[in-house]
């Protein structure tokens, strides 16, 4: 039988997935940046450049990209485990929040074109058509897993609700507190 409880280590687990899903993605977009000669500032939920910092649209594109690599490598070595091995639901924590996170991003085109959309606007190949191939692909691995190990509607809706609220604390500090990490 799948271990499917919902208890109080599996909430702080899906605490530590996200918070450690949005600083590795942060993370990676300021290290890009950085190295590619651009001072810059890393949020909670965002890098950009220190003022008079203008990258090339290129750079951009590299810098754009860099989040959801390191984002969807998560998610594959996550899945390539599980696929593997024995089922771990603190494990599947971290797949999820990586399908869930691109997803957001992908809604999130709607109002401010990021990463996958800024990357698909810079090809000419419409807003939202990486979005849509990144979160299918993060969504399959999620459904691939979720019917291998026989997850039930209750452990989906309990992790869902979990990943979404403390991601969503992580934006609204970030909104309204803009706490600076690099």
């Amino acid at each position: 039988m799948t271990n499917q409880k919902i208890e109080l280590k599996y909430v702080l687990y899906g605490i530590v997935a996200v918070c450690f899903t949005w600083i590795i993605h942060e993370f990676v977009h300021w290290l890009t940046s950085e190295s590619l000669g651009y001072e810059s500032i890393m949020r909670i939920n965002g890098v950009s450049p220190v003022k008079g910092g203008n990258p090339s649209d290129m750079h951009k594109v590299f810098i754009s990209a860099s989040g959801p690599i390191i984002t969807i490598l998560q998610g594959l070595i996550v899945f390539m485990v599980l696929w593997s091995r024995n089922w771990n639901k603190y494990l599947y924590l971290f797949l999820f929040t990586a399908f869930y996170m691109r997803l957001l991003a992908g809604f999130m085109n709607f109002i401010n074109p990021n990463d996958e959309g800024r990357i698909s606007a810079f090809l000419g190949i419409g807003t939202f058509t990486l979005p849509i191939i990144v979160s299918g692909l993060l969504f399959v691995m999620v459904y691939k897993i979720s019917k291998k190990h026989n997850l039930n509607w209750k452990f989906q809706l309990w992790t869902t609700l979990i990943v979404m609220i403390m991601s969503s604390i992580l934006i609204l500090t970030d909104q309204f507190l803009g706490i600076r990490i690099l």
